[in-house]
């Protein structure tokens, strides 16, 4: 049914795509651990084009473990938005003349722009660091690397 109430707009019913007429609710318990990864990191997809039929978004979770150095890497043209839960990872990454370690504390965001090659690392011995992420993607692309240094060309 059409509303015209200022609040929602009409509808027709018949041109909506079947995941996109409903709120999808995706419990913790839910989270698949069927996405790409890197070493030292363990990755859980949350919302992706494969969950809930995203065209535009991925968001998920990620654990660090105690003492952790995850695979240089990078997330082909999405943005990442980071978001600390808990614990203090930090995340390095090649400015062109040196090596950046940026330590992020709960509550902190951190944003990866398309193709930096960057890494996380848990240096605390005995906690997890979990951050939540939000890709513009509707799938976690991962690209692992053999360095830190700049791409060429951009990619």
């Amino acid at each position: 049914m059409a509303t015209a109430d200022g609040f929602h707009p009409d509808f027709n019913e018949n041109d909506r795509q079947p995941t996109n007429n409903r709120v999808h609710h995706i419990k913790a318990s839910d989270l698949s651990s069927d996405t790409a990864q890197s070493e030292g990191l363990r990755r859980f997809a949350a919302l992706s084009g494969r969950s809930v039929g995203a065209q535009k978004l991925w968001m998920g979770e990620t654990y660090a473990s105690p003492q952790t150095v995850s695979s240089n890497h990078h997330h082909g043209d999405s943005e990442t938005a980071v978001y600390v839960r808990s614990g203090n990872p930090e995340f390095v990454f090649h400015d062109g003349v040196q090596e950046v370690r940026i330590t992020a504390a709960p509550g902190d965001y951190v944003f990866i722009p398309p193709y930096l090659p960057h890494r996380e690392e848990n240096p605390d011995p005995n906690n997890d660091a979990e951050v939540v992420i939000a890709r513009s993607s509707q799938e976690a692309i991962v690209v692992n690397l053999p360095s830190l240094y700049p791409l060429e060309g951009g990619q």
